[in-house]
Parts: C-alpha cells; structure tokens; sequence
C-alpha cells in the first residue's frame, strides 16, 4: 500500500463551511499530515447538482475527496480510504488499531451519521460554528429531540472515559464526531454531564479542529446539517 503523500488533494466542502462531514474529513487530513486544498460548493444555490460537480460526487454530496484521477464521496468512506492508502506508522492513525476498539470507533461513527436526527434537525450544525447572535433564537426541544438527547447522553456515557479524555486512550477520529454532536448541545446551553461536556470541549480544543472552527465564513443562511 503506497504511503508516499500526494501532490495534492481536494476536499470539497459547503460554503458556508458547517457540515460536520466535511469537519470529519478536514481533520482526518490534518490529522494525517496530507496536503490538501478545499474547495466550497454552494449548496444553497444546489451546486452540488450541477453536472461538474456529480462527476465528482455522484451522490451530489459533501464532502468529496480528488485524489489524483479518483474521486470519493461519503465522510466514513473517505476517511476509510485515507486510512488505508496513508496507513500507521507512516502516517498518523485516525482510528485505534487494537481490532474490537476500531469496530467500536467505527460503530459510533455510523451510528452520529444515522440516527439522532431530531436533535440534527433541531440543533443544526450552525450553532456551532456561527456565533449566536447571527441565528435564529433555539427554540425548545421537541419531545423527539430530547428523547434523542436522553439516547445521546446513555451511549456517551458508555463511552467517554471518566476524566473526559479521549475514547480509547488516545485520539482517533471517532472522538471528533462524537464531540460534534455533543457540541450541538454545549454551543446552545442543553445540560450536560459534566463528564461530556468536558469531553466535548477538550476535543473541540485540538488544533486540527480549529482549524476548520476558526476560518472565516460568510454570512449565515439557513440550512440543516
């Protein structure tokens, strides 16, 4: 498996850089040290439909890796694919290499990206990234969204260590995700264990993260993501 870095990578991400998506991927890139450019798709115009951009994702999605003469779109398959072609110890791991915690890694990623979609829906990854005086004032939680935080909140705490550290010792990629949909809660004062929300805020800390948090995005226009 070749290991040797690119030339140049491509990740295409939204304009109004607010998917969490496109953070997973971004930081698994930053994380491994790859260079890479990212270029933004205006989806509230529905650029992702035109016909140059679904040559590149056929799903018509962000994010989207160019690697070369290969395209990928779907964050848990980049990321798969950036594991695999820059793998440890060549490159930074994005997840644990001891087998029943890379399963669980990638179980928690697939389960951020499939199910709570009331607290998504509710508390959309804009109050994250924007500050809040530019949003619309949160309302209340649905009884949906706040079943889906009671679920949140069982899992997590199965999960996150007691010192709120990383989820299996050291970082891998599945922390961020998890710290993303936490931080839809920390970003518009939900409770929290103290335990998560430490979790939430000491990831949200890492450089690779501020990365993406810290750039300078044009003016908020509503969207779910």
């Amino acid at each position: 498996m070749p290991t040797d870095s690119p030339s140049r990578l491509l990740l295409y991400g939204n304009a109004m850089w607010s998917s969490p998506y496109v953070l997973s991927c971004f930081v698994a890139l930053t994380e491994k040290g790859l260079p890479f450019e990212v270029h933004t798709v205006a989806l509230q115009e529905g650029a992702q439909r035109s016909a140059a951009y679904v040559e590149t994702s056929f799903t018509a999605r962000v994010p989207a890796l160019v690697d070369g003469d290969f395209s990928l779109s779907e964050s848990s398959a980049i990321i798969e694919y950036l594991e695999d072609k820059w793998p440890a110890p060549g490159h930074p791991a994005l997840l644990p290499q001891d087998l029943p915690q890379r399963a669980r890694a990638r179980q928690i990623m697939a389960w951020v990206r499939s199910d709570l979609m009331p607290i998504r829906e509710e508390r959309s990854a804009e109050y994250v990234f924007y500050p809040a005086a530019s949003l619309p004032p949160c309302a209340p939680l649905s009884r949906a969204a706040l079943r889906a935080v009671e679920k949140l909140v069982s899992v997590a705490e199965r999960v996150v260590p007691a010192d709120g550290g990383p989820l299996f010792g050291a970082w891998c990629i599945a922390d961020t995700d998890l710290a993303m949909m936490l931080q839809r809660l920390v970003k518009t004062d939900q409770p929290l264990p103290d335990r998560l929300r430490a979790f939430a805020e000491r990831e949200w800390q890492r450089p690779s993260i501020q990365a993406y948090a810290g750039v300078s995005r044009p003016p908020h226009q509503r969207s779910l993501t």
